[in-house]
């Protein structure tokens, strides 16, 4: 089964030493990654600027510019500062050199002779999270395309103006011509003629004043005055006999209720006939309100 290389993302070695940059491609190699080679610090800081990378394994010492400078200069760089560092360095070192390459910002120290088992290892661990945030970043970008395609179906983007071709059949203007104003308000009351009495104008001033004369105003009484409204109906008031007949009910009532409260024995025959004559009386004023 072959295998498809990432291209996407590549591995940048640093080493002055030709044997040792080929020693490091071959332990990456089955890593299906692009390797670019780097002699020195000031050539890996251009391809850096030229590519990018997922990983980079610099070692400390190299002439002119060393590791920690490199990787000092590399965490420097807006383009290159979330790249991971790898620091490799010989076995008789300082045993200071691994605090000094976490403190320039390296995410990992080695010691040659290195496992390359191990490293493979450290540097695959490194792919698979550049991976990852190159996918992050992509759904993160689609998510908002989508966000943004919605608010524009829904018509919160910014509204189209009218084609100019709508605007002149609507108004009769062209686009950019200035507006006309508009037209004068359009009174449909007459005015109202002023009020003359035959007292006040002579005989002959009414006989010249012809059509075009002011017409008197209407009378308010005799034949040709208007009829004025008819008042509201006003409620019809009840009967004084009915409302003699309520009254006695609601004694008879008051009564009956009194009965109740009190009554013992003999009074309970003396109670039905109050409900009669009750239930009497109810009837005889629904039978003379319906006729």
């Amino acid at each position: 089964m072959t295998t498809t290389p990432d291209t996407s993302s590549s591995i940048l070695i640093v080493d002055d030493m030709e044997e040792n940059l080929v020693a490091l491609e071959a332990v990456l190699g089955s890593l299906t990654q692009k390797v670019v080679r780097a002699r020195s610090g000031e050539e890996a800081l251009k391809a850096m600027l030229r590519e990018e990378f997922a990983v980079v394994l610099i070692d400390v010492l190299m002439p002119g510019m060393n590791g920690f400078e490199t990787a000092a200069n590399i965490k420097g760089l807006d383009q290159t500062k979330d790249v991971p560092i790898i620091l490799l360095t010989g076995a008789s070192v300082d045993p200071n050199y691994a605090y000094r390459g976490y403190t320039v910002g390296a995410a990992d120290f080695l010691i040659k002779p290195f496992d390359p088992w191990l490293l493979r290892t450290k540097v695959n661990v490194f792919l698979d999270l550049h991976r990852k945030n190159r996918q992050l970043a992509a759904q993160a970008e689609q998510l908002k395309r989508l966000l943004t395609s919605e608010e524009q179906l829904r018509g919160e983007g910014p509204p189209h103006a009218p084609p100019a071709a709508a605007t002149t059949a609507a108004t009769g203007t062209e686009p950019g011509a200035p507006s006309a104003p508009p037209p004068p308000a359009v009174t449909t009351s007459a005015p109202a003629a002023p009020s003359i009495t035959p007292q006040e104008c002579p005989e002959p001033q009414r006989r010249e004043s012809g059509p075009q004369a002011a017409h008197p105003p209407l009378p308010t009484e005799g034949p040709g005055a208007p009829a004025p409204p008819e008042p509201p109906p006003s409620p019809a008031a009840p009967a004084a006999g009915d409302a003699s007949r309520l009254a006695d009910i609601a004694g008879q009532l008051a009564e009956v209720e009194l009965l109740l409260r009190d009554a013992q024995g003999s009074d309970k025959e003396r109670l039905a006939d109050r409900i009669a004559e009750l239930e009497a009386s109810v009837g005889r004023l629904l039978v003379s309100r319906g006729t």
